[in-house]
């Protein structure tokens, strides 16, 4: 059995955090509809949207679950 607890989207690369702002927002609309249908086996906790660079927006558009590894831990490095 599955259960959806949430939503998460990853804006498309850019170096200005308002260029992922309109994504975004539409996950957050996308969220709240499912959330409205009050589906068996669906509970929206979740909506994780941003990343180290466009965290910031991402929090001005409801998301309740960043990633900011990069933040953290530095760029990776790949081979």
């Amino acid at each position: 059995h599955l259960r959806l607890e949430g939503l998460m989207t990853m804006g498309p690369r850019s170096g200005n955090p308002e260029d992922v702002r309109p994504y975004f927002r539409r996950t957050r609309k996308i969220f709240e509809r499912i959330r409205a249908l009050d589906l068996p086996n669906v509970d929206m906790k979740y909506l994780s949207m941003g990343m180290t660079n466009s965290y910031k927006v991402a929090i001005e558009e409801g998301s309740n679950m960043i990633r900011i590894g990069t933040a953290i831990f530095g760029e990776r490095k790949y081979k």
